[in-house]
């Protein structure tokens, strides 16, 4: 953690030298009063680039005042350009801006009171700001004799509409995701969460691409220590390129050298809404429909979002995750271990019927498992990168083709397939894809410890693994809390989850600010049968 400081505090002087040398002082080049030379600069500039619209209109009583609209086809709205050209070239020709009476900020100020209806208009003094409105959408109106104009917002791209998410399913519970467009995410979020408390921030990360990164969070409810040091890393953060979240994730984490993701992404909006709800950070990066969540613990990776949805009976669902997290870690290492050293621990019958299906093959159970699991990850990977119509056929028929034969052959036994195949089905319980990767990688070094020290070398891996965990940490937020340390109130929604209404308080370590989730007028929630009876008889005791 210390370390992980260092380096923050190294990047963001570093950083801070480099933005004074930038911005500092008199480094930002202004505006020229005349505007043919403003425009060929910006030509210039942008290598005669033929995206460059360059439309020069006249305004004024009898046209006297030239002026040139500067902005990127394909990244401004169109129809919003018309609409404000119109406006200027119609009542800017009523409107007597005349030479010797009007000064240039009056000019300036009457076109952006009285004649542009376009919202969040800025004045624009320098080449700086002008390339950066003029390739993030934005149009640049410049007047001749003048050195300042006025920066319209007109940002209309074409991007993705809302849909379904295709990676956290869920049967019950809403469907749509987050797309890249940061603004409809952000407005999606607002939605769900219709609170003035709800506040957004927004950063410009990345020295070209200059990506717009914002953080949401309820204030009064998020630690406000915790928002302070996620601004602090998102600050400290200098490269010259963000094109997607998970280039954040790998500056703000806390560990680096760690198998154990201790951000949380998600693309579904009712998860950030909750997290946001329970204390949470949410971090959002244009471009991407990921958004990231902090601080972390260990069990949100084994909820899905359904939990909240089915009854709370349903929630018992996560001690079968909790048991497939294990079977995927730990099956293969102990196949190894108990065939290879520990043969006594099997019934006689089973053991007879193992070393019978061994009896032709020429590897050491270590060497088939290494084998199968090498070409189940194989034939995972080629699942994911081929095309949608065929990765699924490929995945399940390489899978049948490939150990059928491979047992035919007599490369490998049919108990070896069969734990093989427990091992990923088990893999594609969790809702989070995050936490699969570091099982997966786990699992082949607990196989290689099982393989050379038996279940005490697994055992041992084991027990690391759980230490390793323990000693991680999420924005100061222990990983394997309410478990470690143990926090009795916080178990209502860790392994189990019990009613909604049981769930009076947020989670100790990330909502202390605004424990208090729900207040005591809900007691009789669950037992309306009891109340109303009672209300029932009072009544038929008044007749009475």
């Amino acid at each position: 953690m210390a370390f992980f400081r260092q380096k923050q505090n190294a990047r963001s002087s570093a950083g801070s030298k480099e933005t004074g040398q930038k911005s500092g002082g008199k480094s930002k080049d202004p505006l020229s009063n005349e505007l043919d030379v403003n425009v060929d600069k910006v030509k210039a500039s942008l290598g005669e680039s033929t995206d460059l619209a360059v439309r020069e209109i006249q305004i004024g009583a009898n046209g006297f005042l030239r002026a040139v609209l500067l902005f990127t086809e394909g990244l401004a709205d169109a129809s919003a350009i018309s609409r404000f050209m119109e406006a200027i070239m119609i009542q800017g020709s009523e409107t007597n801006l005349s030479e010797a009476s009007q000064k240039n900020d009056a000019i300036l100020k009457h076109l952006e009171k009285r004649v542009l209806t376009q919202g969040g208009i800025q004045h624009v003094d320098n080449f700086d700001t002008l390339f950066d409105s003029v390739v993030s959408g934005d149009t640049v109106l410049l007047l001749e004799g003048m050195d300042k104009g006025l920066v319209i917002c007109t940002k209309g791209w074409e991007d993705r509409s809302v849909q379904e998410n295709q990676v956290q399913m869920v049967v019950r519970g809403p469907h749509e995701a987050f797309t890249e467009n940061i603004r409809t995410n952000t407005a999606l979020i607002r939605r769900r969460i219709r609170d003035r408390k709800l506040w957004l921030k927004t950063f410009s990360i990345g020295r070209v691409t200059k990506t717009d990164v914002a953080i949401m969070y309820i204030k009064g409810t998020v630690d406000d220590k915790i928002v302070e040091e996620v601004e602090k890393r998102l600050n400290s953060i200098d490269t010259d390129s963000i094109l997607e979240s998970g280039n954040i994730e790998e500056w703000i984490q806390d560990k680096t050298f760690t198998p154990f993701p201790t951000v949380f992404n998600t693309e579904r909006p009712d998860t950030v809404a909750g997290n946001l709800l329970e204390g949470r950070v949410a971090i959002l990066v244009d471009g991407t429909p990921v958004v990231l969540l902090v601080p972390v613990v260990f069990l949100q990776f084994l909820q899905s979002p359904e939990d909240y949805y089915q009854r709370s009976d349903f929630g018992i669902i996560r001690m079968l995750r909790l048991l497939s997290l294990f079977i995927s870690l730990n099956a293969p290492a102990m196949f190894i271990a108990i065939t290879t050293f520990h043969q006594e621990m099997l019934p006689t019958t089973l053991m007879v019927s193992i070393a019978a299906q061994r009896e032709g093959v020429p590897f050491p159970a270590a060497v088939e498992a290494f084998l199968m699991e090498g070409l189940f990850e194989i034939l995972r990977e080629a699942g994911i990168r081929m095309p949608r119509a065929i990765g699924s056929a490929i995945s399940i028929v390489g899978a049948l083709v490939l150990g059928e034969a491979a047992v035919q052959a007599g490369l490998v036994s049919p108990a070896m397939v069969i734990v093989v195949s427990i091992t990923a089905i088990t893999s594609f319980v969790f809702p989070s894809f995050s936490v699969s990767i570091p099982i997966r990688i786990l699992r082949f070094f607990l196989m290689g410890l099982a393989a050379s020290f038996g279940l005490y070398g697994m055992f041992v891996g084991v027990i690391g693994i759980m230490l390793h965990m323990c000693s991680l940490r999420s924005f100061g937020i222990p990983y394997m809390a309410p478990s470690a340390p143990m926090i009795l109130d916080d178990q209502k929604d860790s392994l189990i989850r019990v009613p909604s209404w049981m769930m009076k308080k947020r989670p100790k370590l990330i909502g202390a600010n605004n424990p208090i989730r729900l207040d005591n007028a809900m007691n009789a929630a669950g037992n309306w049968d009891e109340v109303s009876g009672s209300k029932l008889a009072a009544k038929e005791e008044d007749k009475r």
